[in-house]
């Protein structure tokens, strides 16, 4: 089930890989919606790796619930489940293959934690990130110059398009 409101979106699934790529894309095209297409990446990541711990530890089922809210220029994604135990973040060698989820959602984001829910048995673990609308589109025109391609022209290599300075105000030239 989703529900979403102007800055609020819950989604509620079965914490499977097959669902977690879902709900990453769901988040993803959530903030795009919002403009904060700079968080996408770094929130991506958080949700997968919170939704892995909840695949891989959870118990007794995998039942959870994404949040996601943005309020007052912070965008804080939170995952809730049915189990108590609360997660913890443990010193990890980097080589390992797993173990470090914590780590990760710690190093993308301004801060995470966990806490026993109030409301019914589990927990909820949740990070934020400082949100900042995506950069407008620029207002002014882009203007392309290209060549005409002559019908019967000799085959030539392809090559890449370079932007170059404006020569007018406000106009942007690509030449190929």
């Amino acid at each position: 089930m989703i529900s979403h409101s102007r800055r609020h979106c819950v989604v509620e699934l079965q914490a499977m890989p097959s669902r977690i790529g879902q709900v990453r894309r769901i988040v993803s095209a959530q903030l795009r919606y919002w403009q904060l297409d700079p968080l996408i990446d770094r929130a991506a990541l958080g949700v997968t790796e919170l939704l892995s711990n909840v695949h891989r530890h959870a118990q007794p089922d995998k039942a959870c619930t994404v949040e996601i809210e943005l309020l007052l220029g912070r965008l804080t994604v939170s995952v809730h489940d049915n189990d108590p135990r609360l997660p913890v973040l443990k010193d990890s060698d980097p080589l390992e293959t797993c173990g470090r989820g914590l780590a990760l959602v710690e190093a993308v984001s301004e801060a995470w934690g966990a806490r026993h829910r109030a409301d019914s048995p589990g927990k909820v673990v949740w990070f934020s990130l400082r949100a900042a609308p995506a950069p407008a589109v620029p207002a002014y025109p882009v203007r392309l110059d290209a060549t005409p391609v002559r019908e019967n022209a000799p085959p030539v290599g392809v090559a890449a398009a370079v932007a170059v300075a404006a020569p007018a105000p406000g106009a942007v030239t690509v030449r190929a």
